[in-house]
């Protein structure tokens, strides 16, 4: 079950220009994690709203999220030091059902954390797709290459691995066959193009959104998104509904 925790702040690493990894301590959080779900993180005692970020993944006794600064909230987390205190509402969400079989993991800039935790939870073999603006922005390729059987890396302008979008090797990959599905998660135009893909080749697709929230419980709205489940459209709530879903149930063109 969820709930409020002061958390220590064990390690923290800047891992690009405006991209950081902290780790934190809490039994209880870390024993009730699973991959996909997502923590509510207090920034500073004069910002009501909290901020979400994704679980990255777990070690041992200690959990790790991976965030960028974007605004004055983030700014305030990456100036945390180990031996101080978060405030963390956790874990929340929905997060990936995780197939048998081989999957594949597609992740696209900051979006590309979560799916190690789900890398690392898999049933059988995974390979993941990758994708970056630029070489500067890579983020975890070493961690993700000790828990899949292959990693690739795209990258838009063709500074490192594939140039272009994860849609050229998932591609590849979903074509020859063998994989049981996809999971996803990263910017809303690439979830689109994944979850077309992996319709036109008949292989089920979870996504993962990351959108601005509010409350973080569900109760107010910031955060909706369209769907269609079970033939009733109606409006989700990422928060409490997600953040993953099935790619299926999203409704990609509002």
């Amino acid at each position: 079950m969820p709930g409020v925790y002061l958390c220590e702040i064990v390690y923290k690493e800047k891992l690009t220009d405006s991209i950081y990894t902290i780790s934190i301590v809490s039994d209880i959080i870390v024993e009730a994690a699973k991959a996909g779900q997502f923590l509510h993180i207090k920034c500073g005692k004069e910002r009501m709203l909290r901020r979400p970020v994704s679980i990255c993944c777990i070690r041992g006794s200690a959990l790790e999220f991976v965030f960028e600064v974007k605004g004055e909230g983030t700014r305030w987390l990456s100036g945390r030091e180990p031996g101080q205190t978060l405030d963390i509402l956790g874990p929340l969400g929905n997060g990936f059902t995780m197939p048998d079989g081989n999957i594949v993991v597609v992740g696209g800039g900051i979006g590309t954390p979560p799916l190690l935790f789900a890398a690392d939870s898999a049933r059988g073999g995974v390979t993941a797709v990758l994708g970056f603006r630029d070489e500067s922005k890579i983020i975890l390729k070493r961690e993700f290459e000790s828990v899949c059987d292959k990693v690739y890396i795209t990258t838009d302008d063709g500074s490192a691995g594939i140039h272009g979008i994860v849609t050229i090797p998932l591609f590849e990959l979903l074509r020859n066959g063998g994989y049981s599905a996809v999971l996803a998660c990263g910017p809303t135009a690439m979830l689109s193009a994944v979850s077309e893909l992996c319709k036109s080749l008949n292989v089920p697709c979870q996504v993962s959104f990351e959108e601005r929230m509010g409350c973080g419980v569900g109760a107010c709205l910031v955060c909706a998104c369209a769907t269609n489940i079970s033939g009733r459209s109606e409006m989700s709530r990422v928060c409490l509904d997600g953040p993953v879903f099935d790619a299926t149930e999203v409704v990609w063109n509002r």
